[in-house]
């Protein structure tokens, strides 16, 4: 029960995360790398500013608002600058790396002394509101005119502009939310685990991608469970293969390889099943074709 508590807790904290990932990655079609250094700077910000006596659901939110920030340094590079938006995204994650450094002087900062959102009450009762709540938020928000766009730019960029609207525009929004989101995570990981380390956000992007995809696999065809519900259950059924991956006996050391293989299984299962769908689809319609046919007299 311990197991599946934490595993849920967990996969809460990367649920806002992969909603953040899901953003850029399932709606705007862009690979951003940016969040491996979003992710601790979320962290990092979050001591920073509880190491000052700040409360500690307002460093939260800052952190989330400084997320913000590493995403329009990205959005800027590649709208501005017009570099590639996976070369932008890697930029962003070294110079975040330096920043992260800087913010409090070293590499590990322990916050078991200070307080946290979840002093408040129940940790899994906390974490259900904080996600229920940018789900509702982030389902309204796509609902929008602007929400619309957005997810426009992604699907038919020439149609937005044929609109007369500036694409650009909805890309910079776009990713400032989904780092936004990924840096509020990675501060709720860093209060959760009692320390902000530079090495957080190490293959978080595969942590993300391995929800997302996770997700996609519950009920592919139904249109009933929205992006962001799938992937919230993509991440807390991630982090459940994982919580049993170790209790089982698996070497820590070997999660990251663990995590690699389960986007590949998952990746691979999606494709056979389109694949197979396909292909009962064909035979369908061909059978349909040849039972339309017209009997022949003789």
């Amino acid at each position: 029960m311990t197991l599946l508590i934490t595993s849920m807790e967990q996969g809460l904290i990367f649920a806002v995360l992969a909603i953040g990932v899901y953003i850029t990655y399932k709606l705007l079609n862009i690979a951003d790398l940016s969040v491996e250094g979003t992710f601790p700077f979320g962290a990092f910000v979050f001591a920073k500013f509880i190491s000052m006596g700040i409360n500690p659901i307002i460093s939260t939110f800052l952190a989330f608002l400084f997320g913000t920030l590493a995403g329009l340094l990205t959005s800027t590079l590649f709208t501005k600058l017009k570099i590639k938006p996976l070369l932008s995204g890697i930029l962003t994650m070294t110079i975040l790396y330096s920043v992260n450094l800087r913010i409090n002087g070293k590499s590990n900062i322990p916050l078991f002394r200070y307080g946290s959102v979840y002093d408040l009450g129940l940790t899994l009762l906390i974490l259900g509101i904080i996600v229920l709540a940018i789900k509702i938020l982030m389902d309204v928000f796509l609902k929008t005119e602007i929400g619309y766009l957005l997810i426009a730019t992604g699907d038919n960029e020439a149609l937005v502009k044929s609109l007369g609207e500036n694409s650009n525009k909805y890309k910079v929004m776009g990713l400032m939310i989904s780092n936004g989101l990924v840096a509020l995570s990675g501060a709720l990981m860093a209060q959760y685990q009692g320390f902000a380390d530079i090495t957080m956000g190490s293959s978080i992007i595969v942590v993300a991608l391995a929800s997302i995809i996770i997700g996609d696999t519950i009920k592919k065809n139904s249109n009933i469970l929205k992006g962001t519900t799938r992937a919230i259950i993509g991440a807390i059924i991630y982090k459940i293969i994982g919580g049993v991956a170790i209790d089982l006996g698996l070497n820590p050391n070997d999660l990251k390889a663990i995590n690699a293989i389960i986007v590949i299984a998952f990746i691979s299962y999606n494709n056979f099943a389109m694949d197979i769908f396909s292909l009962f689809r064909k035979k369908e319609g061909k059978e349909s074709v040849e039972n339309s046919k017209p009997i022949k007299e003789f």
